[in-house]
């Protein structure tokens, strides 16, 4: 008669141990997929890296590293299909690089350039950094697909503290009812700033929260890009088929919540070390190198020419003109209203005086 949480079981899943071992005979990716996962990894890594270095040097602003989440993120980006929708929070920059969106662009975000936000080349939303707002934002998206018969799917990334907000039930809710093509990925990083999961949630799982809102869930190793990959594909036939899905990927973020945070000031160095031990990126290239797939001299190769790419990247961002004032109003509708003409008016006028 009572319903307990020891009656769920959530099974984690996992394709490749911490150890870099294969855990199943076959391989749900090829060879060539795999690689190319790992070499996107690497990109999000040495950008990661280079944009903390670049914001403590003054040359752009407040910045959310994403190290440690890169299977996670690179994973389920290379699921995606080329029609899906991503609507992401401020961390996504993996997911919305492998989606087509340049390294340049980030960098001008972070530089206060309005082009920042810009997303004209890729289905990838603006970044969000209202906690949760992107969620409810996916959910129109995926209903307007569903209205208009489109064959896409929104995939909608928080952390486990945006699991929290009232957007994120609301957004669950929302789309267990009308049966929407939508994915809703949470990052469970263990910390949303300074407070622990455990303090977000009581209970044994984040996945487990798609049962009161009749959609499906499932929790996955999000240091296991095998394992993120293959459920994300899963879920996308699921969504597309009116089964809207709750992905738990269970990961850690190495580096501070953004670059103004102190997480000395609140994790312990034993929880680092353990989970930097379970670094995505060394076990997939302990697992590609055991398989012969890859060696130390393409490894340093490919970091090589990450670096230069975000060089590359971060030059251009530099050498963009400042945006001024008056392209505020260009950035709002894509068919401007006469207020707003107005306004800009206003504002032209103002400057030349």
């Amino acid at each position: 008669m009572w319903m307990d949480q020891s009656q769920l079981d959530f099974q984690k899943v996992t394709y490749i141990d911490e150890q870099g071992k294969a855990l199943k005979e076959e391989m749900p990716v090829e060879e060539a997929e795999l690689v190319s996962m790992y070499e996107w990894m690497v990109r999000a890594r040495v950008f990661d890296q280079r944009a903390v270095k670049l914001q403590r040097q003054g040359r752009i602003g407040t910045y959310a590293p994403l190290q440690g989440q890169e299977a996670a993120q690179i994973g389920s980006a290379f699921a995606m299909r080329e029609n899906d929708w991503v609507y992401p929070s401020y961390r996504e920059i993996g997911v919305s690089m492998v989606r087509g969106v340049p390294m340049s662009q980030f960098l001008l975000y972070a530089m206060g350039h309005l082009k920042g936000l810009a997303q004209e080349q890729a289905n990838v939303f603006p970044v969000q950094i209202i906690i949760g707002a992107q969620f409810l934002h996916a959910v129109g998206g995926a209903w307007a697909s569903q209205y208009k018969g489109e064959e896409s799917v929104s995939v909608a990334y928080i952390g486990d503290g945006g699991t929290s907000e009232g957007d994120f039930h609301e957004a669950l809710n929302f789309a267990g009812v009308y049966k929407l093509p939508i994915i809703f990925f949470v990052q469970n990083n263990q910390w949303a700033i300074s407070v622990p999961v455990s303090k977000q949630t009581a209970s044994r799982t984040i996945a487990q929260k798609a049962l009161a809102y009749g959609i499906t869930g499932v929790r996955v190793d999000g240091n296991d890009a095998v394992a993120v990959y293959t459920v994300m594909k899963e879920a996308i036939a699921k969504a597309q088929a009116g089964e809207p899905v709750l992905i738990e990927a269970e990961t850690f973020r190495q580096g501070p919540h953004t670059t103004a945070d102190d997480p000395t000031k609140y994790r312990m160095a034993d929880d680092e070390k353990t989970w930097t031990a379970k670094d995505p990126l060394v076990r997939l290239k302990t697992y590609l190198t055991e398989q012969r797939i890859w060696d130390e001299e393409k490894d340093r190769a490919l970091y090589e020419q990450a670096d230069a790419e975000v060089s590359e990247a971060f030059q251009a961002a530099s050498s963009a003109p400042a945006s001024e004032l008056k392209d505020v109003f260009e950035h709002v509708y894509e068919t401007k209203t006469a207020q707003l003409s107005e306004q800009q008016a206003q504002v032209e006028e103002a400057s030349r005086q």
